[in-house]
């Protein structure tokens, strides 16, 4: 046997702190490669419309309906629905936000980049409503 190979790890579900939106709960880390979330979005519930600097973000939608607002490469926010069975992901800088139709639950693969967040509805003349604010690139955690 080869005595160089880690063992096998079972995390348990960590909750990640209250959210408007729903929960968000930790599921794995591979430090310095990937975390894996699962998030819970209620029914007509929606995260702030934000761009990350160095997260890059891959999701995978379980159950549920929801709508992506994006920017268009232009400067234009455009809308995408999604459903059971979809994937969207979100490199560093795409302008984005999650608005469910319907509970969802998406299981959410990204960097370990936390706190990474630029609020960005005044550069699209909308109000911010509540969520996490943006963060300095000094606040942005590594796992």
């Amino acid at each position: 046997m080869d005595a160089s190979l880690d063992a096998p790890e079972f995390p348990r579900p960590q909750s990640m702190g209250e959210r408007q939106w729903g929960s968000e709960d930790l599921l794995c880390v591979s430090s310095s490669h990937y975390t894996m979330k699962r998030l819970f979005i209620q029914a007509g519930k929606k995260g702030g419309l934000q761009k990350h600097r160095l997260k890059d973000e891959s999701g995978y939608i379980v159950s549920g309906k929801l709508i992506i607002r994006y920017d268009n490469g232009h400067g234009q926010l455009v809308e995408k629905i999604l459903g059971k069975g979809d994937c969207f992901r979100f490199p560093p800088g795409s302008v984005h936000q999650e608005e469910a139709l319907s509970d969802c639950v998406i299981i959410e693969c990204s960097t370990p980049h936390l706190n990474d967040r630029v609020r960005c509805e005044i550069q699209y003349g909308l109000q911010q409503e509540g969520g996490l604010e943006t963060t300095s690139i000094d606040e942005i955690e590594t796992l």
